[in-house]
């Protein structure tokens, strides 16, 4: 064989290697669910009439249970006064406080380990980001957390 045919060969089998180690990478199923939910004074239960409005959206990884989250909001109708993710419940329903945020001021920002528990609440839609103020001491505007596609 021909030094120009051994060079053939090489390259061939080598772009074929390559090929298929991209696409192999292509396949790889990423094990980060993401969430969101649009906050606004309808949502509450019972809604009320501010204008206040925000995004909530998280970022599970499922490997670890590591919840990260950004939450942001403007037009309240006073400073927040708390703020925190809620569940299990669907929306339409209220619940108790299941990671409290250390601050309530916007941007929101940070991570937790949820339990297992908790993370399957999360996934199955049942949790909900909420943001309280001295007007609306139950909650001014929330967000149901819905997976994104």
């Amino acid at each position: 064989m021909t030094r120009y045919g051994t060079f053939l060969r090489a390259a061939l089998i080598t772009g074929v290697a390559s090929a298929a180690l991209v696409g192999c990478g292509m396949m790889s199923k990423s094990n980060t669910a993401s969430f969101s939910g649009a906050m606004n004074a309808a949502s509450e239960v019972p809604p009320n009439m501010t204008r206040g409005s925000g995004m909530a959206e998280a970022w599970l990884n499922r490997d670890t249970n590591v919840l990260k989250y950004k939450i942001t909001y403007t037009g309240l109708s006073g400073p927040a006064t708390a703020a925190h993710f809620h569940g299990p419940a669907a929306a339409g329903a209220n619940a108790g406080v299941v990671l409290p945020f250390a601050n309530a001021a916007s941007p929101i920002e940070g991570q937790a380990t949820l339990t297992p528990a908790q993370a399957a609440d999360l996934v199955a839609g049942k949790w909900y980001a909420n943001i309280h103020t001295a007007a609306n001491p139950g909650g001014e505007i929330r967000g149901q957390m819905l997976p994104k596609m």
